[in-house]
Parts: structure tokens; C-alpha cells; sequence
């Protein structure tokens, strides 16, 4: 159970290594200063491409042994952030990957995207009740990228976020996460003390992540800069003011 008082902030992420590319530096800043930080993931990631040679046994079959691997390197992500609540919406493989767009895995019953989203949002509302954020963050309507797992995520983090409305203790604010250059920004953590952390978080998703310094890769090979800046777009709640001034804190304006 959550101690009362002190901030507590809930991630509701569609896979493992979601958290640790755009919210690791969040996440283990948050953690490091006594915020209780919890992490929600909607899938396995069973569809997720193998990019070590050494691992491409693991490769999507009736076992799932990817998500159940996958599990492992989620755990160990998490323990290089410094947070210790992370668990799987309705359990280890309640919904699973349901793969890129417009790919046969949409079309799987099992798959998160077929998930009825009032469901969905009745178990994160569960855990809502019993973490009582303060601040949530998911996705925007469009999942960032499109994905149809994020864009899930975000239809029943929205949905939950509107169910808390009702409750003893409802969520004050609802970010998405936003990419550097986006328009929509309002809020920019500075992470840079935490980058050690983030890449080591990274690096567990070995699956999933080439990590060379401070860049890394995912399956497309292409090489990227490991972000120390992440930024988030603020959905609902807070409060008004000079929206040319960006947020340093997502608990901004919040008692």
C-alpha cells in the first residue's frame, strides 16, 4: 500500500522500454526525490523485433517467450531508475502486443488494441485508487507515433483519469508525453543528473535498445542522442498562466 502524503506520480506506458527512452530521466529524478513513482504497462511487448542475434530464439511464438523475457529486462529497468511499483495492467499478459499498424497483430483478440476500454480503465482505476497520483502521464490521442498500443494507452489513461474524477482523491494533472520540437510543450525536466540512470535502463532492454554512449538504436538501426530533456504536453488540470513559460516540474501549481 502507498504511505500517505508526499507526491506520487503514475506512468502508464504500452510496453517495456517505453518508460526508460521517453520518461527514464523523469522517473528516476522523481524517485531519487522522494516521490513515490509508479509504473503502469499495458503489454508484454511480445512483437517487439530481437535485435541481438544470440536472442533471436525468443522471437514471437505461441509461449510468448519474448513478453515473458521481456518481463526480466522491465525489472531490471526499473531497479536502475529507482522505482520499485511497476506492474502490468490486469496482470502479466492480461492484453497483448498488438503489434505496428495495420499488421496482422491488430487483428489478434488477445491484442491490446482490441481491448474493451472501459475494462482497461476499470483496472488502472483500481490502481489509481490505491497509488492516488497526483500527476498521471501517458500518451496524446495520436499514441506519439501512432502505434496502436500508445494509442490505446491513451484512450484508457483518459478514460481512467475521468473515473478519478469521482473518487476521494482525484488526479490534479494528465500529461503526454511530447517530443523536444513539438509546439504542444509546456513542461521540460531536466534530467541531465540522471542520464547515468536512464541508459542503464536502456541498456536492460537489450532486446530492444543498442546503447553506445550517449546514443542508441532500436531495431531500424538508425542512431539517435539519448535524451536528458524530456518533455511532456499538459492534457488537463493545473494552472493558467504565461503559456510561453515552460513547467520545470510536472507538480507545478500542485499544493
Amino acid at each position: 500500500m502507498t504511505p500517505p502524503g508526499g507526491r506520487r506520480l503514475l506512468l502508464v506506458h504500452a510496453h517495456p522500454d517505453d518508460e526508460s527512452i521517453g520518461t527514464g530521466a523523469t522517473m528516476a529524478k522523481c524517485a531519487a526525490r522522494g516521490t513515490h513513482v509508479a509504473l503502469v504497462t499495458c503489454t508484454l511487448g511480445e512483437l517487439g523485433e530481437i535485435i541481438p542475434p544470440g536472442l533471436a530464439h525468443l522471437a514471437a511464438d505461441r509461449d510468448d517467450r519474448l513478453g515473458q523475457y521481456r518481463i526480466g529486462e522491465l525489472d531490471a529497468a526499473c531497479a536502475a531508475l529507482g522505482v520499485t511499483d511497476h506492474r502490468f495492467l490486469g496482470g502479466p499478459g492480461r492484453w497483448r502486443d498488438s503489434g505496428m499498424m495495420g499488421t496482422p497483430g491488430n487483428d489478434d483478440l488477445r491484442c491490446f488494441w482490441r481491448a474493451d476500454v472501459d475494462a482497461a480503465a476499470t483496472e488502472l482505476a483500481a490502481v489509481i485508487h490505491e497509488v492516488r497520483p497526483q500527476v498521471m502521464v501517458s500518451y496524446d490521442a495520436e499514441g506519439g507515433y501512432g502505434h496502436p498500443d500508445h494509442i490505446q494507452a491513451h484512450r484508457v489513461a483518459w478514460r481512467a483519469f475521468q473515473l478519478s474524477a469521482g473518487g476521494p482523491v482525484p488526479v490534479a494533472k494528465f500529461y503526454a508525453a511530447a517530443s523536444a520540437g513539438s509546439a504542444q510543450v509546456t513542461t521540460e525536466i531536466d534530467g541531465t543528473e540522471y542520464l547515468p540512470a536512464k541508459l542503464a535502463a536502456m541498456r536492460a532492454h537489450a532486446t530492444q535498445i543498442i546503447v553506445e554512449g550517449h546514443h542508441f538504436a532500436l531495431s531500424d538501426r538508425v542512431r539517435r542522442e539519448v535524451t536528458r530533456h524530456e518533455c511532456y504536453t499538459l492534457l488537463a488540470g493545473g494552472p493558467g498562466g504565461d503559456a510561453q513559460a515552460r513547467e520545470q516540474d510536472l507538480f507545478a501549481g500542485i499544493a
